[in-house]
């Protein structure tokens, strides 16, 4: 039940990447991404199963809610009780409801959630709201292009002190209609995030998948294209489509991609290369604009763990804060601390860091989807309820067995972070193989992350940044590279993941059991899902995936599913 006087700001994004989050008195109760009800990949629109699953999870209803905040894509004037159909609220729904612009959600999912009392905050895209839409555009420096098109927001720069966000610089740019070809952007015209999405589509046939085009890059040369992708002056970032006359041979489907790996591999290492160019101009060019020690970041092309990692490497700012949920899956919580700081003007209560913001599975339900999945398909699980699950699960991993591994509620953002995982001894001959191939589904080329004690990060990587969302990446030591070969992608990079007793307790303590186990604090971490399907978010979904698959281990709590 509510708590009498407490007060909740629902947030909500309307656009692709859809979600919902829930505050009370100014923390996160619980968010959810629309993909993961619906089991549709980067879902958006509606927001009906998301508000739901908040108020489910709150225990509340909607005339609990003191406020609901929300964000689409294109549109002001967003009726309650309809947007792609019908929503959860009804017609006359008498809870105020505050609609604010894309680049403004961004940016206050970035304050509500960062450390910082004082810092600046980066804004970087495919495309935000209409200029005429634009809630932020008081005292800031204004670049805007003399054109009839529409014109959207390409990125925004703000300072947040004294619990005000101030805006300083944004830039405009605008949409040019498909002139019939397929190489255009699918965003405004010179949008770094578009070039991204663009390239994307042409080596994979797919602008979401510009996760694994970064993937793809440390396998290409970045010496075979010198052709500049932007022109970078004035302060701002301009797609040179002059470039485009070379993109003129784009994949026929996966077999072709494999056919021509080599071209593709190249493709994406002139892309990743230009779009870091891009970046780091973009991000001095603010900072020399107005300088912050401390810098927060948000916006799709924030996930660019490449990139991020030399914001950091070449010293551009001393604290850098990357919301984890950069993309539109994000727009929610923006929504809900724009609520909570500007439209009720109460004070930030400081974020605890977590990303686990799902709703948790009791044992009990975890029981009843394992009886449900037995008699529909007509068999007898293998399983106990081990009290002492995180030691038998650390002796399996340590015995060379793949584990999914589901506790509480899951991460919220694009990458398992030790609720929702898949892991396993990243030392193990062919791992990185056999987990592509025979459990994810996917390119052999892909590579998995280290999930690695915080404490023990400076023994096997370069930086040993401080990187508990698995947004940057580092190097790994050479002394370790061929028996890392699980987590070494083809550079000699990995994305690491850092791990803390506050962070994750539970993870911790299976990470520090392997390491008991076999004298290594690592273990190989991918998120819990195949190719071309969400991260699980149910027990169902949990045990279906475990029999599609060639995992040995489920550990759902403290039941232990075993194929043996």
């Amino acid at each position: 039940m509510a708590k009498k006087n407490s007060i909740y700001i629902l947030g909500t994004g309307l656009s692709h990447n859809g979600s919902t989050c829930l505050l009370k008195d100014g923390r996160i109760v619980v968010a959810i991404e629309k993909e993961r009800l619906t089991r549709i990949k980067h879902d958006g629109g509606n927001d009906h199963q998301t508000v739901q699953y908040c108020l489910n999870a709150a225990g509340i209803t909607i005339n609990d809610l003191t406020l609901v905040v929300q964000c689409a894509n294109f549109e002001k004037d967003i009726d309650i009780s309809k947007y792609m159909g019908k929503r959860f609220f009804p017609d006359n729904y008498q809870v105020p409801v505050v609609t604010i612009s894309h680049h403004l959600a961004h940016a206050y999912s970035a304050i509500g959630t960062s450390p910082f009392e004082d810092s600046n905050v980066l804004i970087i895209d495919g495309c935000g709201s209409p200029i005429e839409q634009c809630d932020d555009m008081n005292g800031a420096k204004i670049h805007v292009p003399d054109s009839m098109a529409m014109i959207a927001e390409k990125d925004s720069y703000y300072r947040y002190q004294d619990g005000i966000l101030k805006s300083l610089y944004k830039d405009f740019s605008e949409f040019k209609p498909p002139t019939g070809s397929n190489i255009h952007l699918p965003t405004t015209r010179h949008s770094i995030g578009g070039l991204y999405s663009l390239m994307s589509r042409y080596v994979f046939g797919n602008m979401n998948d510009v996760g694994k085009l970064m993937g793809l890059a440390p396998y290409g040369d970045r010496k075979a294209y010198t052709t500049p992708l932007f022109h970078l002056k004035e302060e701002r970032v301009f797609v040179n489509e002059d470039a485009f006359s070379i993109l003129n041979n784009a994949s026929k489907g996966f077999e072709d991609f494999k056919r021509r790996f080599k071209y593709f591999a190249d493709i994406a290492a002139w892309t990743q290369k230009e779009v870091e160019k891009a970046i780091l101009y973009t991000i001095r060019s603010r900072l020399s604009f107005n300088y912050n020690s401390n810098l927060c970041y948000a916006g799709g092309v924030a996930l660019n763990a490449v990139a991020n990692a030399r914001i950091l490497k070449e010293g551009l700012v001393d604290s850098l804060y990357i919301q984890p949920a950069a993309a539109d899956n994000g727009i929610a919580i923006g929504c809900a601390y724009y609520g909570w700081l500007k439209t009720l003007k109460k004070e930030k209560v400081t974020h605890n860091g977590s990303t686990y913001f799902g709703a948790s599975y009791s044992e009990q339900k975890i029981l009843n989807a394992i009886i449900g999945y037995e008699k529909t398909n007509r068999l007898n699980i293998n399983y106990s309820i081990d009290k002492n699950a995180i030691v038998t699960a650390a002796k399996y991993l340590a015995e060379g067995k793949i584990i999914a591994w589901y506790q509480d509620g899951a991460e919220f953002g694009p990458r398992a972070l030790g609720n929702r995982s898949i892991l396993a001894d990243p030392r193990l001959p062919s791992i990185q193989s056999f987990i592509n191939k025979e459990i994810k589904f996917r390119e052999d080329f892909r590579p998995f992350a280290p999930s690695v004690l915080k404490e023990d990060a400076s023994k096997y990587f370069k930086y040993a940044y401080d990187s508990p969302y698995m947004i940057l990446v580092d190097e790994v030591l050479e002394e370790h590279r061929k028996a890392l070969a699980g987590i070494t992608h083809n550079d000699n990079s990995a994305r690491v993941q850092t791990v803390t007793a506050t962070s994750n307790p539970k993870y911790y303590e299976l990470i520090s059991a392997f390491k008991k186990e076999t004298g290594l604090p690592i273990l190989l971490n991918t998120s819990f899902n195949k190719r071309g399907m969400p991260i699980v978010e149910t027990p169902e979904e949990a045990i279906s995936l475990f029999y599609e698959t060639k995992l040995d281990v489920l550990v759902m709590g403290n039941i232990i599913l075993n194929k043996n």
